[in-house]
C-alpha cells in the first residue's frame, strides 16, 4: 500500500529532475549559441514551432536565454499549417498567447502534393522538407526576419552524417549555422548539443500539447528510422559512442582525409624533393592505355578501387576472378 507522502515526494521528485534538465538544456543552447554566434544585438527570430518536442523545447529554452540575456533580441513564432488532415487548429495559438508569443501561421497544403508525387512506399520526408524550407525562407525574407530557428538536435546531427555517407558518399551533416544559396536567411540550430533523450523527458515534465506528425511520423521503414535504431543499439553496446562522434565533427583534421579540394596533396613535398614539373601531362603515365583482358579474353574495367575483402594481384585485377 502506497504511503500518504508517496505523492508528494514524487512530485518533489519531478520538481527537481524538471529544473535539472531545464538548467543542462539551458547551457547547452546557450553555449552552442555563444560557439556559433547565432543571436546578436536586434535580431529576429523566427523560431519554427511545428508542435513536436523539439520545437517546444527550443523555444521554452529560448524564451529563457531571452529573459536573462545582455542583448535585445526578439523572438517570433511561426507554424506552417500543412493542411494534414485532423490538424487542431487551435493548439499552437493558445500555447503562444499563454506564453505571450507572437504566432504567424502559415498556410499551404504542402500534405496533398507530397502524398500525390510520393509513390506508395516512398519516404515523403525528402520532398516535405524541401516544400517546407521553401514557405519558410520566403516568410523569412518578406517578414525582414534575420534568423530562423530550427529544432534539430544533437541526434539529427548524427543521423544525417551517417545517411550522407552510406547514401551520399559524402561527408556532411547539419551545420549548427547555415547561410542560405541567395544569402538572405541564416539558419541557426540552437539543439545542436542537446540530446534528444533529454528533450523527450523535458517535454513530458512540461506537459507540452504535442501535435504529431502524420507524414514522416507514419513511415515505419523510412531512412533516418533505421539509422536512429543503428546510433541506439550502438550507445547500448558502447556507452558514450555516440558523444565521441559528434566531438568528431568539431575536430576535423582534412589533412588525414582524402578531399583534393580541402587539403593540397598534389602540393604536398618534403623539402628535398625534387622540383615538380609543369608538364600539363606530367601524370599522363601513370593513366593505363587499355584495360587488362580477363579470363576468357574480354577487356575488363579497370576498377576505380578494391571492394571489400578483395585482393587485387599485381594485374590488377581481383584475385579470386579466375576461379
Amino acid at each position: 500500500m502506497q504511503s500518504p507522502e508517496a505523492p508528494e515526494g514524487a512530485r518533489k521528485s519531478q520538481s527537481v529532475t524538471q529544473k535539472k534538465l531545464r538548467k543542462r538544456l539551458r547551457r547547452q543552447v546557450g553555449q552552442a549559441i555563444g560557439d556559433y554566434a547565432m543571436i546578436e544585438a536586434g535580431d529576429r527570430v523566427m523560431v519554427c514551432l511545428s508542435g513536436g518536442k523539439d520545437s517546444y523545447s527550443m523555444l521554452d529554452v529560448l524564451l529563457d536565454l531571452q529573459a536573462a540575456a545582455p542583448v535585445h533580441f526578439t523572438l517570433e513564432a511561426v507554424n506552417l499549417d500543412q493542411k494534414q488532415p485532423h490538424f487542431p487548429e487551435q493548439v499552437l495559438p493558445d500555447y503562444c498567447r499563454a506564453r505571450g508569443v507572437p504566432l504567424h501561421v502559415l498556410e499551404q497544403d504542402t500534405y496533398s502534393v507530397v502524398k500525390r508525387v510520393v509513390p506508395e512506399g516512398r519516404t515523403m520526408c525528402g520532398l516535405c522538407s524541401r516544400l517546407r524550407r521553401g514557405a519558410l525562407y520566403r516568410f523569412a525574407r518578406e517578414g525582414g526576419f534575420t534568423k530562423i530557428a530550427l529544432g534539430h538536435h544533437r541526434d539529427d546531427i548524427l543521423e544525417t552524417l551517417l545517411m550522407n555517407m552510406f547514401n551520399g558518399g559524402r561527408l556532411a551533416a547539419m551545420p549548427p549555422k547555415l547561410l542560405s544559396e541567395d544569402g538572405e536567411c541564416t539558419v541557426i540550430r540552437p539543439l545542436a548539443y542537446c540530446e534528444e533523450r533529454d528533450l523527450a523527458r523535458f517535454a513530458v515534465l512540461q506537459g507540452y500539447p504535442i501535435i504529431p506528425c502524420r507524414l514522416c511520423g507514419s513511415q515505419e521503414n523510412s531512412q533516418r528510422r533505421n539509422v536512429k535504431a543503428l546510433l541506439r543499439e550502438w550507445e547500448r553496446d558502447h556507452p558514450g559512442r555516440i558523444a565521441s562522434m559528434f566531438r568528431s565533427l568539431q575536430h576535423v583534421v582534412p589533412s588525414h582525409l582524402m578531399d583534393g579540394e580541402h587539403h593540397d596533396f598534389l602540393g604536398l613535398r618534403s623539402a628535398n624533393a625534387p622540383a615538380p614539373s609543369v608538364s600539363a601531362d606530367a601524370r599522363a603515365w601513370l593513366l593505363p592505355q587499355q584495360a587488362p583482358a580477363t579470363c576468357d579474353g574480354q577487356k575488363a574495367a579497370r576498377p576505380s578501387r578494391a571492394g571489400s575483402g578483395a585482393v587485387i594481384n599485381a594485374v590488377g585485377m581481383d584475385a579470386s576472378s579466375c576461379e
